[in-house]
């Protein structure tokens, strides 16, 4: 497929930012990435569209010796989702689907507290809202963040990635006011295929490229 697969995270942010161009017409946009991999797309789709960039921290509840299979997702405000078919296909007890949840609402709190180098939040309410990710597999990391982000008012909220599973990117038609997936290859398999250079996205990156985007956002324009 042309375009495939992107060189890097940054790389698929700016083809993803060319799908977005009309967004440019929004007053005040906010672009909120999912960490850690979500932010280099992020970056590149915020500066094409001036608009603000923040950090929205969702984590996957990964089964336990199967980290990779998602049984559900939690996200900042305590939206919690779950995939009820992976829980009960696996037989996944009550008390070890709480350990893991305990276990990510740490690291979800420890990962907001660090990123944001004492910065606060980006508000939501009123504003158009960019949700991205570097890819959509089963989709419910995503989930959870449309969920917890439209309890904050926004006045419109897109979702958008560079790549997707069509089922995962055809699930959230009526969930958000507009879906952007830039490429839907099938056969899928995994978003890291994608990709040439797919390697893990560091604490210290998420924090360069958000101080980098707030202070991007307080020079004057020339």
């Amino acid at each position: 497929m042309t375009g495939l697969p992107f060189k890097d995270r940054a790389d698929a942010g700016r083809a993803l930012a060319r799908r977005l161009e009309i967004d440019r017409l929004e007053p005040d946009p906010l672009v909120l990435a999912l960490p850690r991999g979500g932010v280099p797309v992020g970056f590149e789709v915020a500066r094409a569209l001036d608009a603000a960039l923040d950090v929205f921290v969702v984590r996957k509840l990964g089964v336990p010796g199967q980290p990779e299979l998602a049984m559900g997702a939690i996200a900042s405000g305590g939206v919690r989702v779950l995939n009820d078919a992976v829980i009960e296909a696996l037989g996944i007890p009550p008390a070890t689907l709480a350990a893991v949840v305990d276990r990510e609402r740490a690291e979800l709190e420890r990962r907001e507290r660090a990123y944001r180098d004492d910065r606060p939040a980006e508000p939501v309410r009123g504003r158009a809202v960019v949700l991205v990710d570097d890819g959509l597999a089963t989709g419910a990391t995503m989930r959870a963040a449309v969920l917890s982000v439209r309890q904050q008012a926004p006045a419109r909220l897109v979702v958008a990635v560079p790549v997707a599973a069509l089922d995962a990117c055809a699930a959230f038609d009526t969930d958000v006011d507009r879906i952007v997936c830039a490429a839907t290859p099938e056969p899928f398999y995994s978003v890291g295929l994608w990709y040439e250079d797919f390697a893990q996205t560091t604490d210290e990156e998420v924090r360069a490229l958000l101080a980098e985007a707030a202070a991007r956002r307080r020079r004057p324009a020339a």
